[in-house]
This record gives C-alpha cells, structure tokens and sequence, in this order.
C-alpha cells in the first residue's frame, strides 16, 4: 500500500485538536483504509487490504504490522491495556477476536464466531456479537483473566430484539456505551458496567453509531448519519459530534464523506485533546 499525493486519493487520515477546532491531515492514500487508533507511544493504526498498517505521527507513512497468520482483519481493532493488539480476523466460520505481539503468533481470546472486538478496560474486553439464530447483534464482555463471555444484551429486556454495535468503556471503565435501533433506529446508548438498566442518552431524528468516551471522561465522540440512513454505510455525507457524558451540549465538530471505517473503533489521543478519523474522497 503507498501513499499518494492530492489529487488521486481515495483515503484521508486527519486528526482533530479539540482546543484549537483545527483538522490536521496526517496521511491520504489510493487505497481504503479505515479505522484509525491511537498508540500511547505516538502512532495511529489503521486496517486495510485485511491487513493491520502502522503511521508514525512524526513522519506519516502506511507501515506493514506483522499479524501472523490474521490476513483478513476488518475495521475492528485496536489495543489493549498491556500493549497487546488485538483485532479481529475474519474466516469461513465468521469472525473472531485475537491479540498479539508484534512478531509472535497471534492468541485466540474470543472463539465463538462471529464476534467482533470494539473496547477494553482492565481485564475485560466488549464486543459485538451474533448468538443463537445469529439474526441480531448483541453485546457481549470477557473476563479475559478466565476466559468467560458474559452476555449483556439482549438479557437487559429493554433492548429486545435491537441491533446493538459499537460498545466501548467510559474512562473509569464503569459503564459501556454503545448504539442501538431498538426505538427504530441507531441512537446512543449506555449501561453500567456491572450490569444495570441501560438508558438511552438522548433522542433525535439522525442515525447514530459508535460512541467513544474521551480518557480524560469529559466528552463523548460520536459519529452521525442523515436520517433514514441504513445501518452504518461507508462514502455518505455524515457527522463526527460531540456532547458531555450526560447526552448534554452535543454539537458537530466535523462534517465530512465517510461514514463505515471513520471511527468504528476506539480513536482517542491518550491525553484526551484530539482524536483521530478517516475522510473519503467522493466519486472513488
């Protein structure tokens, strides 16, 4: 994969300075990436061609990481609390969660197919599911210290029968957030971690998917779509907003072409001023 030059870019990796409301792009490219995270330690990691690629803020680049024998990784990746990878690998069964090292053999953590990875806190990780008839996606968290899956939809009975997607912890790791269209369509949602009612943060006629809390706990980034939107399609006119963790003082910060691969994942600089996201070039 090789960076190009305006103007024949399809992929644009830019950052966002909450302080200052500037844009930055990093890095755009001919090919689809998708999926931006932020490393502790200064870099962004990005999924493309099923593979995981690394860009070094200091000098932007697509960089190949060694993923073992995951060649088919989605947008759904990103790290865990002891420096591990983790991402999730797509085979003929459907899709399941592994970590690693990069240079060692990649650890099966979630087997049960299809599951994809979307937060971690502590010793526990939140993904998306399909279980039983495999029709609607839930939620589901592991105890990644015993290997043991707990389901938290839709056993909260207010969820029946909604599609949920896009978990991801608060700062504190006490609650989990996520989108859900069991009101008729994708809104953002949150529930105590310990498994309490969820509630619905706040209601309007947009479509909205994959709220990701800030680390310093005082925002929210989510991204929206214009209503009636479908499930979270890539290359439409959409939305990244955000609004304090009580639903309250929602505004849009950026308006851009994306949608599917803009911040499906956890996307936050560690401190907490900027986050990271993709833009598309319409018409490619």
């Amino acid at each position: 994969m090789t960076d190009t030059a305006e103007p024949g870019w399809r992929s644009s990796l830019e950052t966002y300075d909450l302080a200052r409301g500037t844009v930055r792009v990093v890095l755009r490219s001919a090919a689809l990436i998708e999926a931006p995270n932020w490393h502790p330690d200064g870099w962004l990691m990005v999924n493309g061609a099923g593979r995981l690629w690394r860009v070094p803020l200091a000098a932007p680049d697509l960089l190949p990481i060694d993923t073992g024998g995951c060649d088919r990784c989605n947008n759904d990746h990103g790290f865990l609390p002891d420096g591990r990878i983790v991402l999730t690998h797509h085979t003929g069964a459907g899709a399941a969660i592994y970590a690693l090292r990069e240079g060692e053999t990649p650890e099966l953590l979630v087997g049960t197919r299809p599951s994809w990875w979307h937060g971690a806190a502590g010793g526990r990780i939140v993904y998306a599911a399909a279980r039983d008839d495999r029709r609607v996606v839930g939620l589901c968290e592991m105890d990644l210290a015993t290997g043991q899956e707990r389901r938290l939809t839709p056993v909260n009975s207010g969820l029946d029968g909604g599609h949920c997607d896009g978990p991801d912890y608060s700062a504190c790791g006490g609650f989990i957030w996520f989108n859900c269209d069991v009101t008729g369509q994708a809104q953002i949602w949150r529930m105590p971690q310990d498994g309490g009612a969820a509630v619905q943060v706040f209601a309007d006629d947009r479509v909205n998917w994959f709220p990701h809390p800030s680390p310093c706990g005082q925002h929210v980034l989510y991204l929206s779509y214009p209503p009636g939107t479908e499930g979270h399609p890539r290359d439409v006119d959409v939305q990244l907003c955000l609004m304090d963790p009580q639903g309250g003082n929602r505004r849009v910060v950026v308006e851009l072409f994306g949608g599917q691969g803009s911040i499906n994942v956890p996307c936050w600089a560690p401190d907490g001023s900027a986050f990271a996201f993709m833009r598309y070039a319409p018409g490619t």
